[in-house]
């Protein structure tokens, strides 16, 4: 028996220039707009079993504008940036240039005094694993890019620093299939509308 989990990620709730870590802020209105041109195709996905979200505003506003009707996963909140939340990563970079350069560099350092890239990885791949199994069973969970990214990089048990280079676009949805341990990422593609994003 299996599972067949699919991430869709948050719409935007910034401009890419301006996403924050830790961000907590809201869908903007560029952000409800792409919902409303590809929520269409991300609708079928509402059927899974069980349906979750992040914590954050934008993945709840995400999920039920989806028609999902999510349940909030602590476990899926994004990465505890410590000081650093709500920074963008080149004002981090202009506070601490140095904390940023060793954090960036090893995957279990903490320079910003929150979670280390490595207990993030780990602490949504326990989530994962943890999900109930059943023939058949389909799950959706709307979630922040960083969140799906983690989850691939665990997916894939891939080195942590594979971690910087997977693109995770808003409204994409990526597909993984099996069970704890054992888990394998199926690429079905993106929505043709939300890959203008």
């Amino acid at each position: 028996m299996s599972l067949r989990v699919t991430f869709v990620a948050a719409a935007r709730g910034s401009s890419l220039l301006a996403e924050r870590f830790d961000d907590d802020r809201p869908l903007d209105m560029a952000g409800w707009e792409e919902v409303q041109r590809v929520g269409r195709d991300l609708l079928s996905l509402a059927v899974a079993e069980l349906r979750y979200c992040s914590p954050t505003p934008r993945s709840r506003a995400t999920g039920d504008a989806l028609g999902y009707a999510p349940l909030v996963q602590l476990a899926l909140r994004d990465c505890d940036m410590g000081r650093w939340r709500g920074l963008t990563l080149g004002e981090a970079m202009a506070r601490e240039p140095e904390a940023v350069d060793a954090w960036l560099a090893d995957p279990r350092g903490v320079p910003h005094g929150g979670e280390s890239l490595l207990a993030f990885i780990t602490r949504v791949g326990n989530w994962l694993d943890t999900r109930p199994v059943g023939d058949g069973d389909r799950i959706v969970a709307v979630a922040e890019p960083a969140v799906i990214r983690a989850a691939l990089v665990y997916v894939l048990k891939a080195p942590p620093a594979t971690y910087w280079n997977i693109d995770v676009r808003p409204l994409s949805a990526t597909t993984v299939t099996g069970r704890a341990g054992r888990w394998h990422l199926r690429c079905e593609g993106v929505p043709a509308q939300a890959s203008r994003v």
